[in-house]
């Protein structure tokens, strides 16, 4: 079995998911992970899929999906790994204020900087309004409170607002 990831990028319309999970089915591929969304009207999804085929032959198969143009279609092979054990404790960041370049720069590079590792991240713009959301793991030996602090200075030489928050893991 080869583990594949998926990729498929383009402008939305209905049955993307469908045709793309159908085709998978039918080469006897098993969806592991995935994940999906729309942004400004574009769809996005990544694929981990387990699949007695290769990358090539997978790719073949999907073709069809880009037939007119609206849509691009990848897969490659990705090597078999464990599941790493997570860093620490789980956290809420959350950021919201008006657009500008660098935010998501500035406030992952802090999560960086002390070893944290962001799990999920998403952002919208709405109107002048941006959001972010991510999950973040936290190694037990940060320091949280000092993270807040440096996180809240951060957000303020950007103009927005931030917190962060751990995650109840029943919540997840």
């Amino acid at each position: 079995m080869s583990l594949l990831a998926v990729t498929v990028v383009g402008h939305d319309r209905p049955g993307i998911i469908a045709e793309a999970t159908g085709i998978l089915a039918g080469l006897r591929g098993n969806l592991e992970d995935s994940t999906m969304t729309i942004l400004r009207g574009h769809f996005a999804m990544v694929l981990l899929v387990s699949s007695p085929e290769g990358a090539a032959e997978v790719e073949r198969a999907l073709q069809p999906m880009t037939a007119d143009g609206s849509l691009l279609v990848t897969v490659r092979e990705v090597p078999e790994e464990a599941e790493p054990e997570p860093l620490g404790a789980a956290h809420l960041l959350s950021v919201h204020g008006a657009d500008r370049p660098g935010i998501v720069s500035a406030v992952t590079s802090l999560v960086a900087s002390v070893g944290g590792n962001i799990t999920d991240l998403s952002t919208r713009l709405s109107g002048g309004l941006y959001v972010l959301l991510a999950e973040v793991e936290l190694p037990a030996t940060v320091d949280v409170a000092a993270l807040t602090d440096r996180l809240r200075e951060v957000a303020r030489s950007l103009g927005v607002d931030a917190s962060l928050r751990p995650l109840e893991t029943d919540v997840l």
